[in-house]
């Protein structure tokens, strides 16, 4: 199965990150965090990627011709204007998809998530497409009081209701039909909103390790994450 990846975004919110490179490219430890997301992929037998750039894409292509030494993935680098939303990047890669279904994710997200299984559901549910919903961690400790008394604190626990997208996704071919070429043509707000009215949207739940990276404090978690030498989502374990 292909794997399609958004890489083409300016990042806007890591500027200071993001003014010489895009945002797939800001490394977590020694490595940028595109690489971290193929290697998960890989890991579970994904070797076929077909990365839609745009804002600096040429940093991508450099990158990856010096640096993949020891990886046996097949890229395909396909610019898709910089200006492009998601629905218009992935309309315009079409030709590119070999697979019947394919994934598709974000550039700035990793998870643990077991994505044999993922295609196990996906293959079950025959519909258009499978989303990943994850339980987002909260931004804030939360705190348990007894009287003036605290008895219970945790940092930034994950919420136990409620579920977002969590951006990993496998798409039936016919998924191109909803989409045009038009750089306004979104994903979310355009696509997948439609097809969940149609009831052919299928939910797939993941309630372990998941972390975007949003902002400059969630790059210095995901450090600290491969300091620790335990990262969940590079576990080649199903």
């Amino acid at each position: 199965m292909d794997v399609i990846i958004f890489c083409g975004g300016r990042g806007s919110r890591m500027s200071d990150e993001t003014y010489d490179k895009p945002k797939p490219m800001i490394n977590i430890g020694d490595k940028p965090i595109l690489w971290h997301i193929m290697k998960m992929y890989s890991n579970k037998g994904f070797n076929r990627f077909i990365l839609t750039l745009g804002y600096k894409g040429d940093v991508i292509k450099n990158w990856f011709n010096e640096n993949l030494n020891n990886e046996n993935w097949d890229i395909n680098f396909v610019d898709t204007g910089v200006d492009s939303e998601k629905g218009a990047r992935l309309k315009k890669v079409e030709k590119k998809v070999s697979s019947a279904n394919f994934h598709v994710t974000y550039g700035d997200g990793v998870s643990d998530i077991d994505l044999n299984k993922l295609v196990e559901f996906h293959n079950k549910h025959n519909g258009e497409a499978t989303m990943t919903v994850v339980r987002p961690p909260s931004r804030f400790g939360f705190v348990s009081l007894d009287g003036n008394i605290v008895d219970e604190f945790e940092e930034k626990p994950q919420m136990q209701t409620g579920f977002i997208n969590g951006g990993f996704f496998i798409f039936n071919e016919s998924i191109f039909n909803y989409l045009t070429n038009d750089d306004n043509c979104d994903l979310e707000y355009g696509t997948l909103d439609v097809i969940a009215k149609e009831k052919k949207l299928h939910a797939f739940k993941h309630n372990g390790f998941w972390q975007c990276m949003d902002n400059i404090r969630e790059k210095e978690y995901l450090d600290g994450i491969i300091k620790s030498q335990e990262i969940p989502w590079l576990e080649k374990n199903v």
